[in-house]
């Protein structure tokens, strides 16, 4: 058969691969010809294919993974009012990206197109779930400062345990509800199915370890913030800090937090 490619014959080499990214493979390849390889004048090499729509996708991806980060961030903060919360949301991304590399490791999957699909999906699972353990740290404090309960540690303390754990279960439900529409993809057969499971691992994967840290981490990160930096700033009743003389009036804090 003879081809021309922009006026030019051209040859056409097909490479079939298993086992690895067509990616990588095409670095290597690229590095090896390069070395053994000496073209003569007037012809030329193009690597094309799938590797070719790679790196047009990798350009797009360079572009629309910032945007997605910032426009997450504009929206919690709006939603927030505070950089520090939107600060706090936002852990959950390195959170569930733990979860999505195992899970994509045990699949034995490649970074493809459609596995930064589903990173980029996770991104917006992983602010509503977020925002939702958010809340109810947050609930749970107002209450207690509305109640006049929030002078010490201790009181402090109480009312994140009672936003964190005492609140767990509709935190799982949320997160059960996500799970529950993504898991029947990853049994899907037929046309497609490859690609969809491939989008669908990383938000699986992610939801899990995203919702175990979250219930592990931010409520430490939450008490480290409150206690050392808002009620320090005296926005709250507090009646003694932790290495800190109180006041001749104040009501000394327990001595297991002093």
């Amino acid at each position: 058969m003879i081809r021309d490619e922009n006026g030019l014959l051209s040859g056409y080499v097909y490479v079939d691969l298993a086992g690895r990214d067509v990616g990588s493979y095409v670095e290597d390849a690229k590095a090896r010809v390069a070395n053994e390889l000496t073209l003569p004048d007037g012809y030329t090499l193009t690597w094309s294919g799938q590797y070719e729509n790679m790196q047009r996708v990798y350009e797009r991806l360079k572009l629309v993974v910032p945007i997605t980060f910032l426009l997450i961030f504009l929206l919690l903060y709006i939603n927030t009012g505070s950089a520090v919360k939107t600060g706090i949301v936002m852990l959950a991304v390195p959170f569930s990206a733990i979860g999505a590399i195992w899970l994509l490791w045990l699949l034995d999957y490649n970074v493809s197109i459609a596995v930064w699909v589903g990173a980029i999906a996770l991104m917006g699972l992983d602010a509503e779930t977020s925002v939702f353990m958010l809340l109810f740290l947050d609930l749970s404090y107002h209450d207690a400062v509305r109640r006049g309960q929030m002078k010490t540690y201790d009181d402090l303390r109480e009312a994140i345990v009672h936003g964190a754990v005492k609140r767990i279960r509709p935190k799982l439900m949320t997160v059960a509800a996500a799970m529950m529409g993504l898991m029947p993809i990853m049994w899907s057969i037929g046309t497609g199915a490859d690609m969809m499971k491939r989008i669908a691992a990383p938000m699986i994967g992610g939801l899990v370890t995203s919702f175990m840290l979250e219930l592990l981490v931010y409520p430490a990160v939450y008490a480290i913030w409150k206690w050392y930096f808002e009620m320090r700033r005296g926005t709250r009743d507090v009646s003694a800090l932790p290495g800190e003389a109180p006041p001749p009036s104040a009501e000394l804090v327990p001595a297991g937090h002093q």
